[in-house]
């Protein structure tokens, strides 16, 4: 069996091309998704995995660590952060800063991955303080393990004027949201994400195979449907 631990950014795409490879290969596949840190955290800390999906950065740090084995890295794309709401709700203006400003502003509620360990929760913390509304809002955020979790509650809220930040990719992957439109200007920051293949890997023979499904060219029609950007 295959064992993955992935950010959730990339939860929507692993889970179609490991269903295929399932399928043509007959080789079972076990993923599990979260928030960038807390995956890393269990990497470091020994647990059984043969693909890691990470933010690019986080894999170079594995290894150099000796979790992840050199050359094996592969990239994904890029994701950006964006706003969403829940489906049927008004979409706020976040065409500018200015018009994200006041539409967080007014939001009775900010839901977002928590930023000690997710990628979208530092870049939304970041674009508060850049806005100079961090002190003013902060009472109204509400933080979650990772991104589906935030969105996840987003689409069962019973509120008008909720507003969720998260990767792109989370919030496209989830049907009871919206996506509004990503951070306007320099507010936004794309994170590359990449695959490496465990220096411990107890399926180094299959998880390479996957790892080139996923970052293939048959898969960038995947990659681009949930969110992905590419520089060629």
């Amino acid at each position: 069996m295959l064992r993955i631990l992935s950010a959730g950014a990339a939860q929507a795409v692993v889970e179609t091309i490991a269903d295929a490879y399932t399928r043509e290969t007959g080789d079972p596949v076990t993923a599990e998704f979260s928030a960038v840190g807390a995956m890393k955290a269990r990497v470091v800390a020994g647990e059984a995995v043969d693909v890691v999906i990470l933010t690019g950065a986080l894999i170079d740090e594995l290894v150099s660590s000796g979790h992840v084995a050199p050359g094996s890295r592969a990239d994904l794309g890029k994701v950006g952060t964006g706003v969403a709401v829940r489906a049927g709700t008004p979409l706020p203006d976040v065409s500018s800063a200015q018009a994200l400003r006041a539409s967080l502003l007014a939001a009775t509620a900010m839901v977002f991955p928590d930023p000690a360990v997710a990628t979208a929760g530092k870049v939304v913390m970041q674009a508060c303080e850049k806005l100079g509304i961090a002190d003013q809002v902060r009472s109204r955020m509400q933080h979650f393990p990772n991104g589906y979790a935030a969105m996840r509650w987003l689409a069962a809220s019973g509120g008008r004027n909720e507003i969720g930040i998260t990767q792109i990719t989370e919030i496209l992957a989830n049907k009871g949201v919206t996506y509004v439109g990503p951070l306007p200007g320099d507010l936004q920051a794309k994170a590359i994400y990449a695959a490496g293949l465990a220096t411990r890997a107890a399926e180094a023979a299959a998880a390479r195979k996957f790892i080139a499904r996923l970052t293939g060219a048959s898969a960038r029609p995947i990659l681009a449907k949930a969110g992905y950007e590419f520089d060629n």
